[in-house]
């Protein structure tokens, strides 16, 4: 196998790893500190050695065994190791090629001068803060000079060593900005706004480095840069893209990784694409995606797939003899697409694949923009195969903004809404969003229910009074539709659910489920997992069943049967509620158990028989809690009012 050694002291050095990686070729990669070590991360076929090296030290390297050839990544400004570098590889008659970092400056940046030298000159004639973003191997330099050491910001990599150069330059705490990057324009103009930079310090390390950024910055705040050139004007070397080919071709590398990029196209119109995604499509070598997202589009070599499902597109890229695949989603890749899906397919079926994803304009940012409103109070959900609870999002939240599917998707959200009392509230329906015949309607959901609405359609719903929902547990009895059937009463249910201890993603049996009031009040509660119902005699089956429909309660299902039987197929339960056992307590605990060891299980016994169970069954337990509620309620007896006893209640808490 061939051998490579590469000193990346720069991203592009860490980009020629990752480009040639596992191809067929054994790397040596030499970085200068453990920062740059952990960078570099997990390659295959590459080795990764942290430490300065001498020019010795770099001879001795070369001479373990033949390499053909040292790349030389260090930074620009690293004079000093690329002539130990060039030299030792002279000493060894090994190839050597220099990576460039190209230059991006230009005069109108600010103002240029030779060396560090030059620079702390030019600083003492100057006043008012400085931010330095060179690092901290000179920053003894800069803080010299008493004066300018006051004035003196830094910005550098949170290293021992760097931090112990802050320390021995005497440079305050408050002056040290430790921090790792990359810094977008945004964060570089934070920065220079929080210490209150007059002048920034900066080299010119190219794009990778972040130098447009960080110039960009400065002029956003009115901060003038002094950028220190380049020690060499005129470098002989490679570009990142030409240092690659020029390796291919020396060691006869196998192709590269393919390439596949998932690609947001917005509404599907020209004007909801991205530059990124424009460009994408058009030099893509196979083009995937539904077929109205591919009609019209151009690719470099015209591959063209119609493919929706994960496992179709993932068999697509496996088959097809190509290295850049994109793949397109409709709105955003970030919101409700298939772009996580395919991932995991991918990883799934073993396909060796560089995955980038890009954003495009989702329906939700475009549709508010339509209606001239923000969505920064909005909740997103998605009716699109999936069982999202409607009625609660509009109740709880001050907007909803929800996708719709199926050929009646809008006409069902509305009814759902209408029968949940929601018929005043108002609405907006946009309908095939982005195209020519794109039609948005608005008024109240009892007005917009007697419509009808293309299938590509997206609802908002607006709700002002959605802070009057109310969010603790204990809902009034009279609340819930009542029967001849046992119903735990609010104020015992209210204990039973604080003991609970619901999660927001909880799966609950309520055992014994009577008039479903218990269940409906979890499902509320656990408003992203799961609540089964399980009751045995038919009348407090329906009951439950009535009560989840008044309550418009979707994350719940009533499972008719005796326990332990019925339990049996139900999946693992994080959270139990035994209010009925009809005498099977025994059983039904070893049924909870075995789905899940740790489930929490709370149970009620209002029977002195019931207490003498369960208190002998939580001997089982690593965990209990026993609590003895006795309720009293207020009744009228004549111009009199008496407080009456209810049966007390013996609430068991047990958990391993």
């Amino acid at each position: 196998m061939n051998r490579l050694c590469i000193f990346a002291g720069t991203s592009e050095g860490r980009k020629l790893a990752e480009a040639l990686a596992g191809r067929g070729a054994k790397l040596t990669v030499c970085v200068a500190t453990e920062y740059g070590e952990v960078t570099m991360g997990q390659l295959p076929d590459c080795d990764v050695l942290a430490g300065r090296m001498p020019r010795d030290a770099i001879e001795a390297l070369l001479r373990t065994e033949p390499f053909a050839a040292v790349v030389d990544a260090t930074h620009p400004y690293a004079e000093h190791i690329t002539e130990s570098i060039r030299t030792a590889a002279e000493a060894t008659a090994t190839e050597y090629i220099r990576l460039l970092r190209d230059s991006t400056a230009s005069e109108e940046d600010g103002i240029f001068v030779a060396d560090t030298a030059e620079c702390v000159e030019f600083l003492k004639k100057t006043e008012g803060n400085i931010l330095l973003t060179t690092g901290s191997k000179t920053l003894p330099d800069y803080c010299a000079d008493p004066v300018l050491k006051e004035r003196i910001y830094v910005r550098l990599l949170p290293l021992a060593d760097s931090l112990r150069i802050c320390t021995e330059c005497g440079l305050p705490a408050d002056h040290i900005l430790a921090i790792q990057g990359p810094f977008s324009e945004e964060m570089n103009a934070a920065m220079l706004k929080q210490v209150k930079a007059a002048w920034m310090v900066t080299k010119d390390t190219g794009s990778a480095g972040g130098y447009e950024e960080k110039i960009a910055a400065a002029n956003a705040c009115g901060v003038k840069s002094v950028i220190i050139g380049r020690p060499v004007e005129k470098e002989v070397g490679s570009s990142l893209e030409e240092t690659v080919t020029l390796l291919e071709n020396k060691l006869g590398l196998a192709p590269k990784r393919k390439t596949v990029t998932m690609v947001g196209i917005g509404m599907g119109t020209e004007g909801t694409l991205t530059a990124d995604a424009k460009k994408t499509i058009e030099s893509a070598e196979v083009l995937i995606g539904a077929q109205r997202m591919l009609e019209g589009r151009k690719t470099a070599h015209s591959r063209m797939f119609a493919a929706i499902a994960a496992k179709d597109i993932a068999e697509v890229i496996k088959r097809e003899n190509a290295a850049f695949f994109a793949v397109l989603f409709s709105g955003d890749t970030g919101f409700y697409s298939g772009a996580k899906s395919l991932k995991e397919e991918l990883e799934r079926q073993g396909i060796q694949a560089d995955v980038t994803i890009l954003p495009g304009i989702g329906s939700l940012s475009y549709f508010c923009a339509k209606l001239g409103r923000t969505w920064q109070d909005v909740k997103a959900i998605s009716l699109h195969g999936r069982q999202t609870d409607l009625v609660r999002c509009v109740k709880e939240n001050p907007a909803v903004f929800a996708l719709l599917g199926g050929q009646s998707g809008a006409s069902d959200a509305l009814i759902r809404l209408q029968e949940a009392g929601l018929g005043n509230l108002n609405a907006f329906i946009g309908q095939k969003l982005g195209y020519e015949d794109e039609c948005i309607v608005s008024g109240t959901v009892d007005r917009l229910v007697q419509g009808t609405y293309d299938p590509l359609s997206v609802l908002l719903v607006e709700n002002p009074f959605w802070k009057d929902f109310p969010v603790s547990h204990g809902i009034a009895d009279e609340a819930f539709t009542r029967a001849d059937v046992p119903m735990t009463k609010q104020e015992i249910r209210s204990v039973t659910l604080s003991k609970l201890q619901l999660t927001k993603g909880a799966v609950v049996w309520d055992v014994g489920s009577g008039s479903g009031s218990v269940s409906v009040e979890c499902a509320l509660q656990a408003s992203e997992g799961h609540v089964y119902a399980i009751e045995k005699e038919k009348d407090a089956v329906e009951l439950t069943r009535k009560n989840q429909e008044k309550f418009n309660v979707v994350n719940m299902t009533v499972v008719e049967g005796a326990a332990p039987e019925a339990l049996k197929d139900l999946p693992a339960p994080t959270h139990v509620f035994v209010g009925g056992s009809t005498g099977n307590l025994k059983e039904i605990l070893a049924v909870i158990l075995e789905k899940n060891p740790n489930a929490r299980i709370v149970a009620n016994a209002v029977t002195l028989e019931t207490v003498a169970e369960l208190s002998e069954a939580s001997k089982d337990f690593s965990a209990t809690d026993v609590c003895c509620v006795n309720v009293s309620r207020g009744r009228k007896l004549g111009r009199y009012d008496l407080m009456t006893a209810q049966n007390p209640v013996y609430i068991f808490t047990m958990q391993n």
